[in-house]
């Protein structure tokens, strides 16, 4: 148990970059600006889609399985298909509460393992994986936090009228802020370098 944590924690401190590309690049654009993301990158069409992206849950699924069963953690796994791309949840199971220690500080390590299950299904496919995958509900309950943040951020730049800069964050996160900025009919931009990029919500 104390082999495999170590790493994953060594995989998130080597490849946070690179996480960081893949969650930002997957959907929309990171920024909410008319500008697209040097990084975008355009999800797979073609026939059979449905069948791959479940095809890729189920490898994701027996992946995540071996792993908690080597290292002795509790956790159902439940997969799902979410828009273009296949949802993992390790949740908890009758026997015990899933593994939060497997998100760690600020995603981490939740980051990192989801880079381990893509790079699994991609080795069993030959296709790059888009899956997404969650613990104990924690990237949910942080989607609600950073939702809030971005309407009290937008609210700031409203009545000052002067760019409002938030803290650091991942780029799941980014992308998250990103989209609530936008819907609330102001832009947002992100600056910095990893691991200090933060989002920057804009005056209209």
């Amino acid at each position: 148990m104390t082999d495999i944590n170590t790493d994953i924690n060594a995989t998130a401190t080597e490849e946070a970059p690179v996480l960081e590309q893949d969650v930002a690049d997957e959907s929309t654009p990171e920024s909410a600006t008319a500008t697209q993301s040097e990084d975008s990158e355009q999800p797979a069409v073609g026939g059979g889609k449905a069948a791959r992206l479940e095809r890729d849950g189920e490898i994701a699924a027996d992946y995540l399985e071996t792993l908690l069963d080597i290292a002795d953690l509790d956790g159902d796994i439940e997969v799902d298909v979410d828009g273009d791309r296949a949802a993992i949840s390790i949740v908890d199971s009758d026997d015990g509460r899933a593994p939060r220690s497997l998100v760690g500080p600020r995603g981490k390590v939740l980051e990192a393992l989801q880079e381990l299950t893509r790079l699994a299904v991609q080795a069993e496919t030959g296709d790059r994986s888009r899956l997404m995958l969650d613990i104990a509900g924690h990237r949910s309950t942080r989607r609600t936090q950073l939702e809030s943040v971005a309407h009290e951020a937008c609210e700031k730049v409203r009545s000052s009228g002067q760019p409002q800069s938030l803290e650091p964050m991942s780029a799941f996160e980014r992308k998250v802020v990103h989209d609530a900025v936008l819907k609330e009919g102001l832009g947002s931009e992100s600056e910095g370098a990893e691991p200090n990029r933060r989002v920057v919500v804009l005056p209209a």
